[in-house]
């Protein structure tokens, strides 16, 4: 069985997006463009492409996350995943990749739900998603179906 869904994030989009427009609409009303300026926008740009969502794919026993355009990405092997369960990260958390100290890892683009990973060696892994239900079916489904 294999799992695609790609979750965007609407908040990172318009907030990186808004300064990019605001920036060179004004700089182009002014008349003003310095290379400080193209530095600061195309560190947005750059942001923005490889935020903007997260796909999470099971496909040949491995779940793949990525970031965007998928330059930030991570495998992990199904057979690596001891537990898998639906989750909520608190407030706190944040979006992007974060580390919890003595906790997990989390990836996540939008909202609080997760479903997080514990895997073999010990350690935990969250993937935020909108619909963490249906990946915590598609791993359990594959892990089965695997062994």
């Amino acid at each position: 069985m294999e799992y695609r869904h790609t979750q965007f994030g609407n908040v990172i989009v318009i907030g990186l997006l808004a300064p990019i427009v605001a920036g060179s609409l004004v700089s182009l009303y002014l008349g003003i463009f310095t290379p400080t300026l193209f530095a600061i926008l195309a560190v947005l740009a750059i942001f923005l492409a490889l935020f903007y969502s997260l796909s999470v794919e099971i496909s040949d026993n491995v779940l793949v996350c990525r970031f965007g355009i998928g330059l930030i990405r991570k495998e992990i092997s199904l057979s690596d995943i001891q537990e898998v369960r639906a989750v909520k990260n608190p407030w706190f958390s944040g979006w992007g990749i974060r580390w919890m100290p003595g906790q997990y890892w989390m990836w996540n683009v939008s909202g609080y739900r997760a479903v997080e990973l514990l895997l073999k060696n010990g350690s935990r892994f969250r993937i935020g998603t909108d619909e963490p239900e249906a990946l915590v079916q598609a791993i359990e489904a594959n892990k089965m179906s695997a062994a």
